[in-house]
């Protein structure tokens, strides 16, 4: 069993994107300017851009947070879009999700500008990956590409198998996959909260994609022998033994399920910091094509 250890292969790309990000500043550009609008105190959605944040810097790119109460309205959350959609200096940034209710999460996603948009969310960027056109990809799904390809994992003619259907991972990386290209040309089966049988269908993957939202869904009689496993769940759970007072699980029953595995992600440390450095690669991705078009 090999582990597809993210956290590892984050070092190696950072040290890919410093050495780019270097070379724009030896040519007399500025480096690229990567945003983050947080609304609210939420726990996590703190600690995800705080990492945003320091990664951007060992990078040598700058870093910007937009802080504001979980009581602003949705119009101001607007005008804050625009403000960044204007702003030269800022590259490219992302509005950190969940929003409160009373904000709708749509129209926020489709009032950021397609080239500033490198969580790739937009109905724009969405479309272009569909049809194989150059964009900004989604995070996730950038990661868990870039992890299959680092890694060498054969995925030619397998069949993948992906668990959830969301517009952020499920369905974007299940189009990835099915592309011809390398990683690609799968045939994928894609399954939801109506499919029927999903140990029977999952049993058949040769690549299992997980991304359901339920700890530890995935169990070993769910996976067969020599099966990839991208786990995407994050889970938090009570233990105090953690000087934090909670360890991190996935969507998949991890000690369980990865005897069987000829690869697998681990939780922590697998597809999130993939996420992370995949931000920062569609950063800078469209800090050079500002920089080309303005040549």
């Amino acid at each position: 069993m090999v582990l597809l250890d993210g956290k590892e292969l984050v070092v190696k790309i950072k040290t890919e994107i410093a050495r780019e990000v270097a070379a724009m500043i030896d040519r007399g550009k500025k480096p690229p300017h990567m945003a983050a609008v947080l609304v609210g105190e939420d726990p996590a959605s703190q600690t995800y851009v705080a990492s945003k944040e320091k990664n951007s810097h060992d990078v040598g790119m700058t870093s910007s947070v937009y802080r504001y109460p979980d009581t602003m309205s949705e119009r101001e959350m607007l005008e804050v879009v625009d403000f960044l959609n204007l702003d030269h200096e800022i590259d490219g940034f992302i509005v950190q999700l969940p929003l409160p209710k009373h904000i709708d999460e749509q129209k926020v996603i489709e009032r950021i500008r397609p080239e500033k948009d490198i969580d790739g969310f937009h109905p724009v960027n969405l479309g272009r990956m569909m049809l194989g056109l150059p964009c900004l990809l989604p995070a996730t799904p950038m990661g868990i590409m870039t992890l299959l390809d680092r890694y060498h994992v054969e995925t030619a003619g397998k069949h993948c198998v992906v668990l959830g259907r969301s517009h952020i991972v499920g369905t974007p990386v299940s189009l990835l996959l099915s592309r011809k290209s390398s990683p690609g040309n799968c045939t994928v089966t894609l399954c939801h909260s109506f499919t029927r049988d999903i140990p029977k269908i999952t049993r058949e993957a040769d690549i299992l994609i997980v991304a359901i939202g339920k700890q530890h869904f995935v169990t070993a009689d769910m996976v067969k022998k020599g099966a990839v496993v991208i786990d995407v769940g994050m889970h938090r759970i009570y233990d105090e033994s953690k000087k934090s007072g909670f360890r991190l699980t996935g969507d998949v029953d991890f000690n369980n399920v990865s005897p069987k595995c000829s690869f697998i992600t681990p939780v922590p440390g697998g597809v999130g910091p993939m996420t992370i450095v995949s931000l920062m690669q569609n950063t800078l991705k469209a800090a050079k094509r500002k920089s080309e078009i303005a040549i």
